[in-house]
């Protein structure tokens, strides 16, 4: 029987959560879901076996990173992302727009895209709604993300605005690319994302518009940059809504244990964020009561697990003190540990969430999960 290309099944609902599964040809997703990123074709100090042994049904790659090294036509040639990173599960790209805003000193906007220098060795690129597609198309992507411009929530009404018009209408130019990516789009999805900052007048213009275009399922583009969780939240409290509720909501770039929950209160299916491997290598282990240091003096003689209540392979092997010593010591195990740990939380927290929403009891585990993070945190 021929696996589906997309399909999303809403199996529960508590208060505005939603608990499901996304069925592609690659594999299914569970929601809500929580992709660890691959940046640039690795999730960083994890074997592609580990990853999915903390339980993650897909990961995120961009098309930023890979266009400039390795290069997008050079993956093709190898076979493909999957084949490239023995990954093969689903693989989500992110359009690499953040990146080319956030990275490049220089850049050029207009219509047709974006120009810009590498930070890479300062060559010069242009990337389109087109060329974005082709890229995440030559890297055999599963969930493709539409090309779009963000800008700060700290610009005027006017420059969100603007921006949010501009990504609406490279939105339909990215939804004809993937069209035109024939066998790809075939067993493919495509994703839009919306804009419009904090703003919901603007929200609901760009929510509009892609409803118009039409796209598998829509992101929640433009937060976790700098907003704080209070505005993130606000902004959320309508900006699903919105959307489509038959499709999956994705929330880009988010992001702590505690924002994900909240943000799965309102309604969001999908997150990413760096926070639990860049954390991992620089020390910070998420645990049920806070975030912890590991780096601090007051491991040093520490027998304990990294969290008492985590059933990870790392917590039910190696102290405290002995992954203190690693960081202290610079040793790449302890980033390698660290790294396992946090995602084994996180995806711990996603099945937490899914198992409370199924059963009714969401706001039961969030308020409980919250009291205990917060005790040290």
């Amino acid at each position: 029987m021929q696996k589906p290309r997309f399909q999303f099944a809403i199996q529960a609902v508590d208060g505005k959560a939603r608990t499901g599964t996304i069925s592609m040809q690659r594999g299914e997703i569970r929601t809500p879901a929580f992709m660890p990123v691959g940046t640039a074709a690795t999730v960083k100090a994890m074997k592609p076996t580990d990853v999915r042994a903390t339980g993650a049904d897909i990961i995120l790659g961009n098309t930023y990173h890979l266009m400039l090294r390795p290069g997008a036509e050079r993956v093709a040639r190898l076979g493909g992302l999957h084949q490239f990173m023995r990954w093969k599960r689903p693989i989500l790209t992110d359009s690499g727009g953040y990146q080319v805003m956030s990275l490049s000193a220089l850049t050029k906007r207009s219509e047709e895209g974006v120009s810009f220098k590498s930070h890479l060795d300062g060559s010069s690129h242009m990337l389109s709604p087109e060329r974005s597609i082709e890229i995440q198309r030559l890297l055999d992507s599963d969930i493709i993300m539409a090309f779009d411009e963000l800008v700060p929530t700290t610009t005027t009404e006017k420059q969100q605005q603007e921006a949010m018009l501009r990504s609406m209408r490279w939105a339909r130019r990215s939804r004809a690319a993937f069209d035109a990516g024939g066998e790809h789009a075939e067993r493919a999805a495509v994703f839009g994302i919306q804009q419009g900052a904090l703003d919901e007048r603007l929200r609901k213009l760009s929510a509009d518009a892609l409803l118009d275009i039409g796209f598998d399922g829509y992101a929640v583009g433009g937060l976790a940059v700098g907003e704080g969780q209070e505005a993130m939240f606000a902004t959320l409290d309508f900006a699903p809504g919105q959307l489509d509720e038959a499709k999956p909501r994705y929330l880009m770039g988010v992001g702590k244990p505690d924002d994900i929950v909240g943000a799965v209160e309102r309604g969001i299916d999908m997150f990413d964020c760096v926070l639990p491997t860049r954390s991992g290598r620089n020390g910070q282990a998420f645990t049920r009561e806070g975030p912890i240091n590991l780096r601090n003096a007051r491991f040093a003689e520490d027998q304990g697990p990294l969290d008492p209540a985590c059933g990870c392979p790392v917590c039910g092997h190696f102290s405290r003190a002995y992954i203190h010593h690693l960081i202290r010591a610079g040793e790449i195990l302890g980033a390698m540990l660290m790294t396992e740990h946090n995602l084994s939380f996180y995806q711990a927290l996603m099945a937490d969430l899914r198992a409370a929403i199924a059963e009714g009891r969401l706001k039961a585990f969030a308020d409980g999960f919250r009291a205990a993070y917060y005790r040290t945190g």
